[in-house]
């Protein structure tokens, strides 16, 4: 009893200290919220300002050389201002989109942490992954057995699994990915192309498409594995040369402008893909005539043609692009407030040495680099 009554005093104590540091804890927190929102608030304001100020500037007509070279240089102003208020609200709460609302609420799901984030879109490409090989198995399974209830669970796997893709990429989105907008366009379009594959009753239509369907997604988890591998290679290697800044760029079903080095192998697998969705869009377009064929055949034939021309659009848009941005001088802004609203203090003032200062060893390499 006495040895009870010596440890109980014993973490008596210890929670005096707890107690302590959580009370603490929770004033700083309330402390922490009140000053997000007041940054917010800030940042709101100055987008506000540098927005009329665009608008006054717009409306001048000036003559005077020396003038137009002031205009030039306040754009330039406020363009690094722009990129500065941008830069402050990445460690910043930021508001859900529509969707997130819809199926979340108004829990906020910004990620604060940039380890946080790391971790997050590293789960979100093992969830990839994982899901895709089940995927790849349960189609082999399906190549040669026919059990409708094994058709089934396929079926509810994949309208699950593009169901979660959506919501988990627009926490991404919020938290900084620079996913585009076709690529979860596509996904919200598998899910109901998934879901109707789900309802589609069984009939000589269905035994017709099933087999170059299971197929189609044999070779689709293999071009998804083949590009996991591929993306994240590409990423690793661009993080450790700082050619990187954001940590949330994630794999995708098509082609990125960060890929293009050594990417010959890959495109050939990728454009295969899109062929091939093409060409179960024609096979559900024949079988349109048949005896048991319901809406769901149709629908289907127009889904798939959708995913094939916009996957096939948008990849084939990044390569021009990526040409054409190599062939322009890429700027990088180090110093926001570096030019001032004389010309002759602009062209005669060194940089002191706190603005040196602010050129980080890293941005030099990557503005040489650049250029």
């Amino acid at each position: 009893m006495e040895s009870s009554i010596e440890e109980w005093e014993q973490l008596a104590e210890e929670y005096k200290t707890l107690e302590g540091r959580h009370t603490s804890y929770c004033k700083q927190l309330t402390e922490l919220h009140n000053t997000q929102n007041h940054i917010i608030k800030q940042i709101s304001h100055q987008r506000y300002r540098l927005k009329q100020i665009k608008t006054s500037i717009k409306k001048l007509h000036l003559v005077d050389e020396e003038e137009k070279q002031e205009k030039d240089y306040l754009n330039k102003d406020l363009l690094r201002r722009h990129a500065q208020l941008t830069s402050m609200e990445t460690v910043l709460p930021k508001p859900n989109d529509a969707y997130l609302n819809i199926v979340l609420g108004s829990v906020n799901v910004s990620i604060l942490n940039e380890d946080s984030k790391f971790r997050y879109k590293e789960e979100y490409e093992k969830f990839k992954l994982i899901v895709n090989l089940i995927g790849m198995f349960i189609s082999i399974f399906n190549m040669f057995c026919i059990y409708r209830v094994v058709d089934l669970l396929f079926m509810f796997l994949l309208v699950w699994y593009y169901c979660t893709l959506t919501i988990r990429e627009s926490i991404l989105v919020v938290n900084g990915s620079r996913i585009r907008g076709w690529w979860r366009l596509h996904h919200f379009i598998s899910t109901v192309t998934s879901g109707i594959l789900l309802i589609w009753p069984v009939g000589e239509v269905y035994f017709a498409f099933r087999s170059q369907f299971m197929v189609f997604n044999v070779y689709l988890c293999i071009v998804q594995y083949l590009q996991y591998t591929y993306q994240r290679g590409s990423l690793y290697r661009l993080k450790v040369l700082g050619h990187r800044e954001s940590n949330m760029d994630i794999t995708i079903e098509g082609f990125h402008s960060w890929m293009w080095k050594g990417l010959g192998f890959l495109l050939p697998f990728l454009y295969i893909a899109y062929v091939f969705e093409m060409y179960n869009a024609y096979t559900l377009f024949t079988l349109i005539g048949v005896a048991d064929a319901e809406w769901h055949v149709p629908a289907l034939s127009i889904l798939f043609m959708i995913l094939s021309v916009g996957n096939t659009i948008m990849t084939s848009m990044v390569i021009p692009q990526k040409i054409t941005n190599k062939l322009q001088l890429r700027h990088r802004f180090t110093r926001l407030d570096k030019y001032f609203f004389n010309h002759k203090k602009r062209k005669n003032t060194q940089p002191t040495e706190e603005e040196t200062e602010e050129i980080t060893p890293d941005t030099e390499t990557e503005d040489k680099k650049d250029n």
